[in-house]
């Protein structure tokens, strides 16, 4: 038996709506399951579909004209580079590593240069000499120079030098003596055993006047030894620069000239970027100690203790050193004013009426001194002071260079062939003819020079070959640090 219900019209609407609601209830909540299932989906999947590469937008100069590209010439791999001194443009050299036996400890750096920078120099002093007229204007420097490497090529090198009144001889003894140079270093680093602070000074002023630095692929780690040995000094003395006892009245000696060599090793050092350990405090205390050691009346004497009166050969080297030191911008130039303004006023009291300046007050005694004094007004400025062209006329009328005698003392021509150079004219020629030739045929076959029997001459065959070696580097030697703006 079956039982049937019959609804009425009205519930039948009721119902059939319903079904209508829950239809389209379904095929939303489909559609939103749908939509959720893509967002999630595209979190993960649709960036790398629709990831681009950047616009670039190219902007037209109008200073620039459209004309075709310049193809450019094929650079090789700089890797494959061989290493190059700093006269050539090549992008690295070779890792300089250093063994030297001390008793501080003073890291060696392992040294990378890369090209070096297009600003080198402070436009002070810095450049090839020109030719000064002959009432002693000074050289006449040029600013803001061409590059580094440009100034240190071996073809700038040899340009300069036979502008200057130099012949090819020149630049192959200079070579010589600093192959002579390097196999003659001790193993520390230092040069000789007598009074080796100053000869390791004497040494690095020769290596740095031929543009040698720790970058250097030949004489390289030669010259960072070197360094590294008047570093080591300095940092056990508290910066003073000998390895003489303080009570030693030549200390001083040593002193000046270490710390004109390390003053100069620090601008080529900063300039091209070479990080040496210490090297920057070393050389700021050292000059500090010479700057403090100055006595009243404005000179320097042996034990820097106070005097009277300056002992000149001891003042030319403290003189230099600070010069040296004014270029490194370790001191504002302020600091230098004072101590140099006093320098030369000592000096112009010590010169005679016939323009020499001697060892001390006394101008007739070693009036061969006078082309030191004549330097140091070049260093500071004052190259066209009366002083100054007073000493260059003395220097001019009496000074001779016969090897062998007394007129060839290399310890009084190492200062005259830079302030005849530095003066120019027909006084630096006449110089020039007078000492070149001589000086290369007095050069022993393995490159060093021997001068004996010389009164106040150089101390020993070490001595005798650096100073020959920078007088022969006069005519382009780096860093100058003599003449005027």
């Amino acid at each position: 038996m079956s039982i049937h219900a019959n609804l009425s019209p009205e519930a039948q609407e009721r119902l059939n709506a319903q079904k209508r609601n829950s239809t389209i209830s379904s095929a939303v909540i489909a559609i939103l399951t749908i939509v959720v299932i893509a967002l999630v989906l595209s979190i993960f999947l649709l960036p790398p579909i629709f990831q681009q590469s950047p616009t670039v937008k190219v902007i037209h100069d109008p200073g620039i004209t459209d004309e075709p590209p310049i193809k450019p010439h094929p650079v090789a791999d700089p890797l494959k580079r061989k290493p190059t001194p700093p006269a050539a443009s090549a992008s690295q050299t070779r890792v300089i590593a250093v063994q030297t036996v001390s008793t501080v400890s003073i890291p060696v750096p392992d040294v990378v240069v890369l090209a070096p920078s297009a600003d080198y120099g402070y436009g002070d002093d810095f450049g090839p000499r020109g030719v000064g007229d002959s009432i002693g204007s000074g050289p006449r420097f040029e600013g803001n120079l061409a590059t580094f490497g440009k100034r240190c090529s071996p073809a700038e090198r040899m340009a300069r030098l036979l502008s200057e009144g130099g012949t090819p001889q020149c630049e192959e003894a200079v070579v010589k003596a600093l192959d002579w140079l390097q196999a003659t270093q001790n193993p520390d680093g230092s040069w000789t055993t007598d009074h080796p602070v100053a000869m390791t000074g004497f040494a690095l002023l020769a290596f740095l006047g031929h543009c040698e630095t720790p970058q250097s692929p030949k004489y390289g780690e030669t010259v960072l030894r070197g360094i590294t040995y008047l570093i080591d000094v300095g940092m056990k003395n508290n910066g003073r620069l000998s390895n003489k006892d303080a009570t030693n009245i030549q200390w001083v000696y040593d002193h000046g000239i270490a710390a004109y060599a390390l003053a100069e090793a620090y601008t080529f050092c900063n300039q091209l970027t070479i990080p040496i350990p210490h090297l920057d405090k070393v050389t700021k205390d050292s000059i500090d100690m010479i700057m403090q050691g100055q006595n009243d009346v404005g000179g320097w004497v042996y034990k820097f203790a106070s005097a009277n009166e300056g002992d000149n050969s001891v003042g030319f080297w403290q003189i230099q050193a600070m010069k040296a030191g004014k270029h490194t911008g370790l001191w504002p130039d302020s600091k230098f004013t004072k101590p140099s303004r006093e320098a030369l006023e000592w000096l112009e009291k010590a010169q005679g009426g016939n323009g020499a300046i001697g060892y001390r007050g006394d101008a007739n005694r070693s009036p061969g001194l006078t082309g030191g004094g004549v330097l140091c007004f070049q260093l500071w400025d004052k190259g066209s002071s009366r002083a100054a062209r007073k000493g260059i006329d003395y220097v001019a009328e009496n000074s001779e260079f016969e090897w062998g005698k007394e007129s060839s003392n290399l310890y009084y021509h190492y200062y005259n062939a830079q302030a005849m150079i530095n003066h120019g004219g027909k006084e630096w020629q006449d110089y020039n003819l007078r000492f070149r030739d001589s000086l290369l045929k007095a050069q022993n076959p393995e490159g060093s020079w021997t001068q004996a029997g010389i009164k106040h001459g150089p101390v020993n065959v070490h001595m005798a070959t650096c100073l020959s070696t920078l007088m022969l580097e006069v005519y382009y030697r780096f860093l100058p640090g003599t003449g005027e703006k």
